[in-house]
């Protein structure tokens, strides 16, 4: 009998994984991915890059199954390459092309060429079109900037057919036009994929979003706004059902403490009438016993009740994740609107000996003006960031920075990595109290031990929470900020209240960020792009 194929699928069973300190980070998982689009959020971690790690085998569990019916490719970030590798390198095809190098000059034998794939190259160039990278095979890979090699690893992971793509954070680092090849690429894929990002407007284009909790992992269908709508209706339902079952738990408590005080009046009443004799002490007795056992019927039904009630909390408390919120709450700058904030006359400048990567650039913020620097991978935005901070001299033109600021680079490099997160607060701000250090980082969730962690042990997102929290959690913050993608080490909720800080500051903002979405809720009002000079870093 003809038994169709089976779909292919990946099956996770009460896994879970700890850290080798024995941190758990996964615990009972119990999920089925399909073949479809899967966006994969959660916060900071909760374990989403480590459930790729495990589904890759690179991470083994420590109980549980995975059960992987296809094949899967994983999207690897290649942060440090080899001088020899190329782009083909990424495709595995590099024994393939020099042996159509071979063929093509008339030195390969009769069976090399009956094995040689006449079509790869074509295939190859097909597919690097589709991530906006019409780059040779042969290009070396130490000649991309880290956005273009990711671009190129994706088209790589594809090029094999996997059934499911694995993709950590695709689009981080990533240009404009870098993040919508990566959206229209996976728009157009038809097999599997599992996809861990905080780019929202990447996850708007799943199939489905799998929140990753502590309680555990669930599906919503659609994307990004599909999600946070169900979300959203799911929490108001679990807080009206929380705040009933208070509310019972109440009534119950004034229901037998009431039942209680009608018994005590009762048994005084009893008990004034046989001091007053003329009951016969037989009656007496059946009274007493009649008293106690009302009361003790009494108490338990209200115990019963208080016990079904508490029962019920419990199990509401169970759908509830706690989560400790990120309270972003700034004072006033004083920036006068008036205030000519920055000044860029005519500045070229670069890193090597004609090679400039900025030419002639002006640009003049005044007050809080909001401004975004925006252009492809190696047009130079951060090396305009590294101008305006002084780290890096023009070649000719002058900077003028008119009022205090403060740059958060991707290393966060203003904190001392050798300090805690509170040692690193006092150190920027001198004159502050201990008890301003820990109120001002308890805001941003350091709380107790947590603000006496060494800032070299942190995690990215962390690092930048801490680098906000001692920065804008100062009783006078800097009245410019300039910050280099903010979000690509923060969670989504992170991210989101950092949005609402950074939307109620007061001072000017020179952001650098491909996040749209991002951009939009900090107000930026004015974009400034950048375009990548013929003999520059390109």
């Amino acid at each position: 009998m003809f038994m169709p194929p089976l779909s292919p699928s990946i099956t996770i069973s009460n896994l879970s994984w700890s850290t080798p300190d024995g941190r758990a980070v996964l615990s009972g998982l119990d999920f089925n991915f399909q073949s479809e689009r899967t966006g994969i959020v959660g916060r900071n971690g909760v374990g989403k890059s480590t459930l790729l790690r495990l589904l890759t085998g690179e991470l083994a569990p420590a109980s549980g199954s995975i059960a992987i019916d296809g094949t899967i490719a994983m999207l690897r970030q290649t942060v440090q390459v080899a001088a020899h590798e190329s782009i083909a390198d990424l495709f595995g095809a590099r024994g393939a092309l020099a042996l159509l190098r071979k063929a093509e000059a008339g030195e390969a034998s009769v069976e090399e060429i009956g094995d040689a794939d006449w079509t790869l190259e074509a295939r190859i160039d097909e597919a690097l079109a589709g991530v906006a990278l019409p780059l040779p095979a042969d290009t070396p890979l130490a000649q991309l900037s880290g956005g273009q090699r990711t671009r190129a690893a994706l088209a790589g992971a594809m090029f094999a057919a996997p059934d499911f793509l694995l993709l950590d954070e695709p689009t981080n680092n990533l240009d404009r036009a870098g993040r919508e090849a990566v959206r229209d690429l996976l728009a157009r894929w038809r097999g599997g994929a599992i996809v861990v990002s905080h780019d929202r407007e990447l996850l708007e284009e799943m199939d489905a979003i799998v929140e990753l909790t502590g309680l555990g992992a669930a599906r919503y269908g659609g994307g990004w706004s599909a999600y946070r709508e169900r979300k959203a209706i799911e929490q108001a339902a679990i807080e009206a059902e929380f705040a009933g079952t208070e509310k019972r738990i109440d009534a119950a408590q004034r229901q037998a403490q009431a039942a209680t005080e009608r018994q005590d009046r009762r048994d005084s009443r009893g008990n004034r009438q046989a001091a007053r004799g003329g009951m016969p002490k037989i009656l007496l007795g059946a009274m007493k016993r009649r008293a106690e056992e009302t009361r003790a019927a009494g108490s338990r039904l209200a115990e019963r009740q208080r016990s079904d009630a508490e029962e019920q909390l419990s199990s509401v408390r169970a759908k509830i994740e706690i989560v400790d919120p990120l309270s972003v709450g700034l004072p006033s700058t004083g920036l006068p609107t008036s205030r000519t904030v920055l000044t860029l006359d005519q500045i070229t400048a670069g890193h090597t000996e004609g090679q400039p990567v900025i030419r002639d650039l002006s640009l003049t913020i005044t007050g809080p003006e909001r401004v975004a620097i925006t252009g492809p991978n190696g047009s130079g935005k951060s090396t305009l960031l590294a101008l305006v901070a002084g780290t890096l001299a023009p070649w000719s033109g002058q900077v003028r920075v008119g009022v205090p600021f403060a740059l958060f680079d991707q290393r966060v490099s203003l904190l001392d990595p050798a300090l805690s997160i509170a040692g690193n607060f006092l150190a920027l701000n001198p004159g502050t109290t201990n008890n301003q250090c820990r109120a001002a980082l308890a805001r941003f969730r350091f709380r107790a031990d947590a603000a006496d962690r060494i800032v070299g042990t942190l995690s990215g997102g962390q690092m930048l929470r801490a680098g906000l929290a001692c920065v804008l959690g100062a009783p006078q913050p800097p009245q410019l900020l300039i910050l280099d993608e903010p979000g690509n080490h923060l969670d989504i909720e992170s991210l989101t209240a950092v949005e609402t800080g950074l939307a109620a500051y007061d001072g000017a903002l020179l952001v650098v960020s491909h996040d749209a979405v991002f951009l939009d809720a900090i107000g930026i009002g004015r974009m400034v792009e950048l375009t990548r000079l013929a003999n520059g870093e390109g």
